[in-house]
């Protein structure tokens, strides 16, 4: 049973210790993450993958568009954006490999919501547009 205390030495690992950081000037040591950095908290995947779903909707389309505008003709580029669908299809990918399911779970979550806020929000803004001030 673990008891809960007010001495912050007291519940700490040795290696996260005064002392232990004192010793090496107050610096972790290359590689090591900060103690706040808990990779293996179940809730980690879950928001790591929702928000990189959220901005990969975004950066994704723009970036490919944007790529395409730089590389070919403006005929062309149109002709070759339908093929982001296919960097889309990553978190379908994810899905497969039991190590990566949650996180590709939650991206295609994060996708998809964000993908819903969008059209949601555009359609309100259309409807007020046509309807109210139309």
């Amino acid at each position: 049973m673990r008891v809960m205390s007010t001495d912050p030495a007291a519940g700490a690992r040795p290696e996260e210790s005064a002392p232990a950081t004192a010793a090496r000037g107050g610096e972790r040591a290359a590689g090591e993450q900060p103690s706040w950095w808990h990779r293996d908290h179940p809730t980690f995947a879950a928001l790591s993958g929702f928000f990189t779903g959220l901005v990969y909707v975004v950066v994704v389309p723009g970036l490919f568009a944007a790529v395409l505008e730089l590389v070919v003709k403006d005929s062309t580029a149109e002709d070759l954006y339908p093929f982001v669908l296919v960097m889309l299809a990553l978190p379908l990918v994810l899905l497969v490999p039991h190590k990566t399911r949650r996180f590709g779970l939650y991206l295609l979550l994060g996708m998809l919501v964000t993908a819903v806020v969008v059209g949601g929000v555009a359609a309100i803004v259309l409807w007020y547009m046509v309807d109210v001030h139309g």
